[in-house]
This record gives C-alpha cells, structure tokens and sequence, in this order.
C-alpha cells in the first residue's frame, strides 16, 4: 500500500505543479526540492554527509531555477538518499517507518517529469491524443 500511495502522491504532484504558469512552476520545484534536501538533516543519521548531501541538492536546486533537469537530478539524488535512509532504518518521517520508501517511489516520478522539461498535463495528454480526435 505505501508503494501505490508514493505513486499516486508522486502523479498529484505533476498535476498539481503543472497548473502553476511558467517560470513559476519550476521555481516552486525548485524551492521544493531544496527543501526536500534538507529534510533529513535532523535526524543526522548519516553524520557528516548529511551536509555534503543537503549542499550537493542545494546546488543542483538552484541550477534548477533556469533548468528543469537540474531540479530532476535533485529529485534523483533525493531518491538514493530516501533508499541509504530506508536501508538504515532512519527514516525521513521517525513515526512512520516506511516513509523513505514511500519517497524513494515517489521521488522518480517527479524526476522524469522534470527531466522532460516539466510539461503540463494537459500539454501531454493533447500529444497523445490521436489526431482528428474530438477533446
């Protein structure tokens, strides 16, 4: 059940972040998932890279200001580091035990949609609809 819940959270996100206009949109994500990068440095589980990890995030978070497929390299990073935490048993949320793994199914959903330049859905769903097709 955590699994289809990371999913579908993952597929609100884009829905949701793809009503914002651009640039917003991708300045939101961006803030979002410097944010996200943080996340763990609370629990510190990892010692010191946990701010080599918050830093590495950081950066690519804000390249992503102007480029989409930073911010999905940042989601990406997230991803291994949602998956270091769940192997470790210190995960991101300490009263819920599978919220790492939640996250790392999560996570990649909102990378492909950045990689791919973060389109709406609506833009997406016209592409694939077939041609002389009614809306």
């Amino acid at each position: 059940m955590v699994i289809v819940t990371a999913v579908l959270v993952g597929l609100a996100y884009v829905a949701l972040q793809s009503f914002l206009p651009e640039p917003a949109c991708r300045k939101v994500d961006a803030v979002l998932v410097a944010g996200a990068g943080a996340a763990y440095l609370s629990g510190g589980s990892m010692g010191g890279w946990e701010f080599v990890f918050t830093a590495a995030v950081t950066y690519c978070a804000y390249r992503g200001l102007e480029s989409y497929p930073w911010i999905g390299v940042a989601w990406l990073l997230h991803t291994g580091w949602d998956v270091v935490h769940h192997l470790r048993g210190t995960p991101i949320i300490p009263f819920a035990a599978h919220s790492s793994l939640g996250c790392a199914f999560c996570d990649p959903i909102i990378a492909v949609w950045c990689l791919g330049g973060g389109p709406s859905v609506h833009a997406v769903l016209a592409r694939l609809r077939p041609a002389g097709s009614r809306a």
